[in-house]
């Protein structure tokens, strides 16, 4: 039996584990690269034995099967065999953003409860004034940690809805929320890819390990077999070069990073005959964006919309479709995707509605936050259990589905989420303002960005520009207002909430100049 036709097998059970499908891939092909980076190259007989080395040294640490394992770090073969390893060991990958500021990575490590943390040097020096709750390993000297432990972890049983990893939602006051994903979550990611090619993949990632939009792709290339090379840190020329370099086959990019390498002067010089699929997601896509990709890059272009948490999944062959690139596709096979009304009733064929959906690839909730998994759980009719996705969109007469809105009003900068309310409540802290708000609006590099308007208070003498300046030195990289505006009120609706799309109307006409 060939090893694609061993692998697919594998991958046709109800359950298994990514751990176990590396382990095959060592036995079978040790020589074949799995992952590489800016200067690292693995195989996958030495990504197995690493492997087990990590998760050896994890538990001789004290580290037990559930425990998260917490990483802040760039995308690199270190990070990844540190998330690797703590699979096989039992526990539970827990990836943190670096952008986040000091205190929010310090507060996200300690909810997720891991004995031990590993720190790139850049974030290192970020954080070296932080007292974390876990041990800290500098994946520079990661050899060093591993010298002393035998290279044979104990042997762990691992259950469908045991937790495979934790990925953290933006915010800025309290802790931000932790996404749990079962390993039945992941599973499903990985055994529904059967037409996708990952076994003989190539697969550029150019976002980091702590989005779900790279894991389902560096997740399924691993598990069928293909091979990963990780970018730390995106630039569009570097993307192209590295394309060509590597004969890229797949890739996953947000529509910001479509943009960028789609304007660059020289695009059509290089050489990306080898694509083959190409797929986009956590943001909106212009269906002019699209048409571009499709007519100038070789290979299939697949649009996805879904959320981390899980729920349903809609897919758009751009490729195929070329008349429907304003949607976000049809719901995939197994993937019920419903639109309710205000309250909880499902909406009429054809007309719009909040989104929720259902899947066999779902979050188990979110980490320590009951009433939050609560909030976010929509129980049809028949039982059954559905994620709230927080849009607003409409089916058109062949079930493709159009976004008309978000329904919670959050901002996707760049591929990622931001929370106004997060925010605004830094905003609302500074001792000049007494009213205030933000809003999403378009920008050409990140596709949005996060504009505040404030109301400041009787015989406040701070200016717009250092309140900017103060509330962003407060917020993450990606969290900052990329402006602020004065205002003497706020409009607000009749119930005292505030008319965002006001707002934004007037910022386009000019009237914040």
């Amino acid at each position: 039996m060939s090893e694609e036709q061993d692998t697919a097998s594998l991958l046709a059970q109800e359950f298994g584990t990514l751990s176990d499908l590396i382990r095959v891939h060592a036995r079978r092909q040790p020589d074949k690269l799995a992952i590489a980076d800016d200067e690292t190259q693995v195989s996958y007989g030495e990504l197995d034995r690493l492997m087990d080395r990590v998760a050896a040294a994890l538990q001789h640490g004290g580290t037990r099967p559930g425990q998260a394992v917490a990483s802040v770090a760039y995308p690199s073969v270190g990070q990844a065999l540190v998330f690797l390893g703590a699979l096989r060991a039992g526990a539970v990958a827990a990836p943190i953003q670096p952008s986040a500021t000091p205190d929010q990575i310090a507060a996200m490590i300690a909810d997720c409860g891991a004995r031990t943390v590993f720190l790139d040097a850049a974030n290192a020096d970020a954080l070296i004034e932080q007292r974390l709750a876990a041990e800290v390993v500098l994946l520079d000297h990661l050899e060093v940690w591993l010298a002393s432990v035998d290279n044979e972890p104990q042997l762990v049983e691992v259950g469908p809805e045991d937790g495979f990893n934790i990925i953290y939602s933006s915010g800025t006051t309290g802790t931000p929320k932790g996404i749990v994903q079962s390993h039945a979550m992941r599973w499903q990611h990985l055994s529904r890819n059967a037409v996708a090619g990952f076994d003989t993949a190539v697969t550029l990632i150019a976002t980091p390990l702590y989005s779900n939009t790279t894991l389902v792709s560096f997740l399924p290339t691993l598990g069928w077999g293909g091979s990963v090379v990780l970018m730390k840190k995106f630039d569009a020329n570097a993307y192209l070069t590295l394309a060509e370099r590597y004969r890229a086959t797949h890739t996953m990019l947000v529509p910001v990073q479509y943009q960028r390498i789609m304007a660059l002067p020289d695009f059509d010089r290089f050489d990306l005959s080898s694509f083959r699929f190409k797929t986009c997601t956590s943001a909106p896509f212009s269906a002019a964006l699209k048409r571009d990709v499709v007519a100038r890059w070789p290979g299939l272009l697949v649009e996805y919309y879904g959320m981390t948490e899980g729920g349903g999944t809609c897919a758009l062959n751009a490729s195929e479709h070329p008349d429907k690139l304003h949607t976000v596709g049809r719901p995939l096979p197994g993937h019920d995707i419903r639109l309710i009304d205000d309250d909880g009733r499902e909406v009429a064929a054809g007309e719009m509605g909040e989104v929720v959906g259902r899947s066999g690839a779902m979050m188990s909730g979110y980490h320590g936050r009951e009433q939050a998994t609560a909030d976010a759980t929509w129980i049809s009719p028949e039982g059954q259990r559905f994620i709230r996705h927080g849009d607003v969109g409409r089916f058109d007469a062949d079930g493709f589905l159009t976004l008309t809105d978000r329904k919670k009003d959050m901002i996707i900068s760049g591929g990622f989420n931001i929370f106004p309310s997060d925010i605004e409540a830094e905003l609302a802290e500074h001792p000049a303002v007494a009213d205030c708000t933000v809003v999403g609006v378009a920008s050409e590099q990140w596709g949005e960005t996060p504009v505040g308007f404030y109301v400041p208070r009787e015989n406040a003498k701070t200016g717009t520009g250092e309140v900017l300046a103060t509330v962003n030195a407060r917020l993450g990289k990606t969290q900052r207002l990329s402006a602020l505006y004065q205002c003497n009120e706020l409009p607000r609706s009749a119930i005292g909430k505030v008319l965002k799309r006001e707002l934004r109307d007037r910022l386009a006409a000019g009237d914040f100049a």
